[in-house]
């Protein structure tokens, strides 16, 4: 993610932000970070050349205030300077969208985003799209009619919370996110995709750790499901029937899409009972303290 202080915004930020990610990494371990850049109203079409010289994989788009650091951001995609989007297409740049629409009403920001993006779809058809972190209904259909090259990634979280976990009978900070959980319906939407088997929709986890004191004291945005992502998906998977599939939404589709090797390495799930911590080091992470039926192996079981 390159929303960071300060952000992401080069080809030598993204090379000193991965070393530095290397560097933090538990010695021994098999890790390659794979890096993006931010997109701004002073970006260039230089800029997006050097970062894919570099192999920079993406740029993400973030709206004026519609997320964590965003404050900086383009008001729409008409704000960025001329020739970056025809640069990121011709350097075969990923386009990483956070679709909402800025001055709309919360809960109408993804579907107010949607007709501005039909536009860029039609005018840059070998451009690599990924609508990230899906809500609505609306917007997987959209995503369902637009050609292969429009792809979105879904959260654990939009699959499991709805706007009533957040605010239904009192308000629970832990469960506030951008874009918002949203009905029961768009729910249902989310998870019919992801399970379906479609290859334009995988995992994105989105996963946004703050400390406790910012969720409640100053209503930060962000889930942090990093820990329990997967023993998560493998319930609503199972759930809806589909847990055959589970393993291409996770490790397959999106790699195919950013036309990376696939990993060859396993990660073991077993339906075994655990209890979500109810903090890591004063960050609360989804489902904190419930109970998931699908553990990691070697997780300390259920007592």
């Amino acid at each position: 993610m390159p929303n960071t202080e300060p952000p992401i915004l080069t080809a030598r930020d993204a090379v000193n932000y991965a070393a530095e990610l290397r560097s933090a990494s538990p010695q021994g371990m098999n890790f390659q970070p794979l890096t993006t850049i931010k997109l701004t109203k002073l970006t260039t079409n230089v800029s997006v050349e050097n970062a894919a010289a570099v192999g920079v994989l993406a740029a993400k788009f973030y709206p004026q205030g519609m997320t964590t650091n965003a404050s900086d951001g383009p008001v729409n995609l008409h704000d960025l300077q001329p020739g970056v989007l025809d640069a990121m297409q011709e350097s075969d740049l990923v386009l990483c969208v956070h679709a909402e629409a800025v001055g709309v009403f919360c809960l109408d920001r993804e579907i107010a985003f949607l007709p501005e993006l039909d536009e860029y779809v039609r005018v840059f058809p070998r451009l690599r799209i990924v609508l990230e972190h899906l809500s609505t209904r609306g917007a997987v259909e959209a995503v369902e009619g637009w050609p292969a090259n429009v792809a979105a990634t879904v959260t654990p979280h939009h699959l499991v919370l709805t706007l009533d976990d957040l605010i239904g009978s009192e308000l629970h900070p832990h469960s506030f996110c951008k874009p918002v959980p949203k009905t029961l319906d768009d729910q249902r939407a989310l998870i019919r995709a992801v399970t379906s088997g479609k290859p334009k929709f995988f995992l994105g986890t989105d996963s946004a750790p703050h400390w406790r004191t910012a969720k409640e004291e100053s209503g930060a945005a962000g889930i942090f499901n990093a820990p329990v992502a997967l023993q998560v998906l493998a319930q609503v998977f199972e759930d809806a029937g589909a847990l055959g599939r589970l393993g291409d939404f996770v490790a397959a589709f999106g790699a195919d899409f950013y036309r990376l090797p696939r990993n060859r390495d396993r990660i073991e799930l077993v339906r075994r009972s655990v209890r979500i911590p109810n903090d890591y080091e004063g960050i609360v992470p989804l489902w904190a303290g419930r109970e998931a039926r699908w553990s990691l192996t070697g997780q300390t079981p259920l007592q």
